[in-house]
């Protein structure tokens, strides 16, 4: 695949999370009725955003490291929660995950050529 294909679908799943973290604590099963204060959890995805729909590798390193925290709250909110909670925590979990993954993969088809280094004799 391209960096091209690997952009795409780091941006089509960023995007997708973003909208599951606010209709998930606004709407389909937030912590209190009416929504709760975690849906500002959103809002952190939105830095990103334009960086990675803008194809910047610096971009891309970083929301690797951050979108594990998405990860680790949706493997515990899946072990924890019932019925809608717990498929809207398992979507974030491999939401979170695909964009690891894309992420991962655009830096590695991103990285400079290497200049080989020869040794003078």
């Amino acid at each position: 695949m391209t960096a091209s294909r690997y952009q795409f679908i780091a941006s089509t799943s960023l995007i997708a999370l973003i909208f599951l973290c606010i209709g998930w604590e606004l709407f389909w099963a937030p912590l209190r009725p009416g929504g709760s204060w975690l849906v500002l959890k959103a809002f952190f995805l939105l830095v990103p955003l334009f960086g990675i729909l803008r194809g910047k590798r610096y971009t891309y390193k970083w929301l690797s490291l951050f979108v594990q925290f998405y990860l680790f709250e949706g493997l515990t909110r899946a072990t924890t929660e019932q019925g809608l909670g717990q498929q809207l925590a398992l979507g974030e979990v491999i939401l979170s995950s695909l964009l690891f993954v894309a992420c991962i993969l655009y830096v590695r088809a991103t990285r400079p050529a290497q200049v080989e280094k020869t040794a003078v004799k």
